[in-house]
């Protein structure tokens, strides 16, 4: 299991939210071991990732990783989350920006630089320009695949709201 921890729940300061200092001690607390790792580190994140793996494979057991991260946007469209966070610590947290930190590692271990870097964001925003345009050529599924791919046998309850969805599609369509 990974858990993001962003440091807040919604719009409540995570040390106000729960006691403890994070999430990973109650992995322990359900008899499972648990892992704590910088999730603003790509590299960091891929080793406690891997070791959670090893782990559970080898005990055959669950493992929870905490990724302790922050939140730079929002929390949603009606969130104001200078509300409730300083600039300076939002300042303070950018300054950590997971992608500015990796690729500094890219650049300083010399599998990348500028040049480069400049010719994929070049790309990549032309594909980013020209996906919507490709999306909308795809066929879209049936409605009816939302409910499909969870369970081997569709329960009772899916499939009567299965046939209200489809009721309202054919009315709507």
């Amino acid at each position: 299991f990974i858990c993001r921890n962003n440091g807040y729940a919604i719009s409540t300061p995570a040390n106000e939210q729960y006691a403890g200092d994070g999430i990973a001690c109650r992995g322990t607390a359900y008899g499972m071991p648990a892992i704590r790792v910088d999730g603003g580190d790509a590299r960091a994140m891929y080793c406690a990732t891997r070791a959670a793996r090893e782990m559970a494979l080898r005990d055959g057991c669950p493992v929870l990783l905490e990724a302790m991260s922050y939140r730079s946007g929002h929390h949603s469209t009606s969130d104001d989350s200078s509300r409730y966070r300083t600039r300076e610590e939002m300042v303070a947290w950018r300054a950590r920006d997971p992608v500015v930190r990796f690729r500094h590692w890219l650049v300083s271990s010399g599998w990348r630089d500028e040049a480069q870097e400049k010719q994929l964001r070049h790309a990549t925003r032309q594909q980013v320009i020209e996906a919507p345009d490709k999306a909308s050529k795809v066929a879209k599924p049936p409605v009816s695949d939302m409910f499909k791919d969870v369970y081997a046998e569709m329960p009772w309850h899916l499939q009567e709201q299965l046939q209200e969805t489809l009721q309202v599609a054919r009315r709507h369509p």
